[in-house]
């Protein structure tokens, strides 16, 4: 990742997007890198009140004490921003997983981002909540004027299983303030089983799970990473 693209943000003003299952997702991911030989230095931030990063990354270490190991703190408010700015360049990557809401948290850690990243379940009051993360990019923008915001399907449905997926992307493409990413996440069974067990599905912990397929997360993180 370019340096100007070390923060990223996971979020969303609609709950059930799948945020916290990207953010844990995306930091195993990042720490399996190899930069310079060494791992990548990963920090996630918690920042969404239900604490679900923060439980998931405990269960990691305990469960999978052996796999690429990252960083995570819990932050609320202005602290979101304040902290994060400057443990920032102590890392690599800083990934923050925010609350399903427009929120205090949120507005900060958008404010300090470099990129964001919005999940979207296809389906219709899902797509059409990305209105209202439209008007707030446009807003932070303001603040933060080098914010890349990116939307991507997340829990798509599996191909050949209605229109939903098409019928959302062609929508979602037609967001302004926001790309459309083309790295669709599966819904999937191993994904769930993979965030009760502590274990991401990228690098270590991806070799018992790839064959339940899915490899979205891959391809998003391998775009921006």
């Amino acid at each position: 990742m370019p340096e100007e693209n070390k923060i990223v943000v996971i979020a969303n003003t609609k709950g059930g997007s799948g945020k916290s299952t990207v953010a844990t997702n995306f930091a195993c991911i990042t720490a399996g890198k190899m930069i310079d030989g060494r791992r990548a230095e990963v920090l996630l931030v918690d920042a969404d009140d239900q604490e679900t990063a923060a439980d998931f990354t405990a269960a990691r270490k305990q469960d999978h004490p052996d796999a690429p190991a990252y960083t995570c703190i819990k932050l609320t408010g202005k602290a979101v921003r304040t902290e994060t700015l400057e443990l920032a360049p102590k890392y690599d990557y800083v990934i923050i997983d925010t609350g399903g809401r427009d929120t205090t948290s949120q507005r900060a850690a958008l404010s300090v981002a470099d990129i964001l990243l919005v999940p979207c379940f296809p389906r219709s009051f899902d797509v059409w909540s990305i209105s209202n993360v439209n008007h707030l990019v446009e807003e932070m923008r303001q603040v933060n004027p080098k914010l890349q915001a990116y939307v991507f399907l997340n829990r798509a449905d599996a191909a050949g299983q209605g229109r939903e997926n098409a019928e959302a992307i062609e929508l979602l493409r037609e967001t302004g303030s926001l790309t459309f990413l083309d790295a669709p996440i599966g819904s999937r069974k191993g994904l769930r089983s993979c965030r009760l067990a502590g274990a991401g599905r990228h690098g270590t912990d991806r070799q018992a799970l790839q064959r339940q397929g899915g490899r979205g997360n891959d391809r998003a993180a391998s775009t921006l990473f």
